[in-house]
């Protein structure tokens, strides 16, 4: 048997199942641009491998032995196999089938996400998305050290060490209990927010460096009252009269309905934050990863490099 899977290759089946189909082997040799001597060498030699007969050869043609229409059954089936397996792989070349491993920070994660993933599986359900939620800077290490195909983050400090192209935009509002003196006012500026207590997110998230920065530039030392793991966390303590908290816009409109609460605007051109699709380069991607980056960004060149 070990012999038989060594020494018995693809063509030479191909040949013999040929001569099983014509039933004669100049019309098989013909049929597959070969001679019929060179056919009738490669019968012989898997007749020499299995150690049986597989066609009786007559003057005008050939008969099939039992041993040989196993063998010729058996090509058919690989045959078939290999046709499936080319077809596999063409859709893994042509970026319709694979796994892409996505990092993106929890922004992305609970506001755009959701939906543009579900959007696209339907389009290609033979590509499995991985999504794994990470700040933005952490996400920046992984993608550095090649442990996704591509990240989502939005701006911070060392965004320009990778190739990058726009994914969304999002809007910061201010959340409060609705019995606060503020949520009677239509817009808020940083500078109303000076005195209050924050709830905040842990200090490695894009949102808490960029208050941070914003609360430096005012002068004021940015220390939230409580850290919470997640935004949803955050808007619950909210809730409760802890604090207010700066959340983005669609991330507040979840709640806002369901919690006590108030969400105003953030007067600040800084409260408009763009997101960006992340990579080591275009080249590095594999065929299914560009397709969905080139889903999420409608298409746009990815990648480019550098933000500016």
């Amino acid at each position: 048997m070990d012999d038989l899977i060594r020494k018995l290759d693809l063509v030479s089946l191909r040949l013999f199942a040929a001569v099983c189909q014509e039933g004669n082997i100049s019309r098989a040799a013909e049929r597959e641009f070969i001679t019929p001597s060179a056919v009738s060498r490669r019968i012989s030699e898997i007749e020499a491998l299995v150690g049986l007969p597989l066609i009786l050869r007559h003057a005008r043609g050939i008969s099939v032995t039992p041993a040989g229409n196993a063998v010729w059954q058996s090509a058919l089936s690989v045959a078939d196999n290999i046709q499936e397996l080319g077809a596999e792989l063409l859709q893994f070349k042509t970026g319709t089938k694979g796994t892409v491993r996505v990092v993106a920070n929890l922004s992305a994660v609970v506001q755009f996400l959701p939906e543009d993933i579900a959007a696209f599986e339907q389009l290609f359900p033979e590509i499995d998305v991985e999504l794994e939620e990470q700040p933005s800077l952490q996400a920046m290490r992984t993608i550095a050290a090649h442990g996704a195909d591509f990240g989502i983050c939005n701006e911070v400090a060392g965004l320009d060490d990778f190739d990058v192209v726009p994914y969304r935009k999002d809007q910061l509002y201010v959340m409060l209990p609705k019995q606060h003196p503020l949520a009677q006012t239509r817009s808020l500026s940083l500078a109303d927010l000076t005195g209050e207590k924050v709830i905040g997110l842990k200090l490695d998230t894009s949102l808490m460096q960029l208050l941070k920065r914003e609360y430096a530039a005012l002068g004021v030392l940015f220390t939230p009252r409580i850290r919470a793991g997640s935004l949803e966390a955050m808007c619950r303590m909210v809730q409760v009269g802890l604090g207010i908290a700066i959340v983005p816009k669609l991330v507040g409109e979840m709640y806002v309905d369901v919690l006590d609460v108030a969400l105003r605007p953030l007067s600040a051109a800084w409260a408009t934050r763009q997101s960006f699709l992340i990579s080591n380069g275009r080249h590095g991607l594999s065929a299914s990863a560009s397709t969905l980056a080139s889903f999420l960004t409608d298409g746009k060149d990815f990648f480019r490099s550098n933000v500016h």
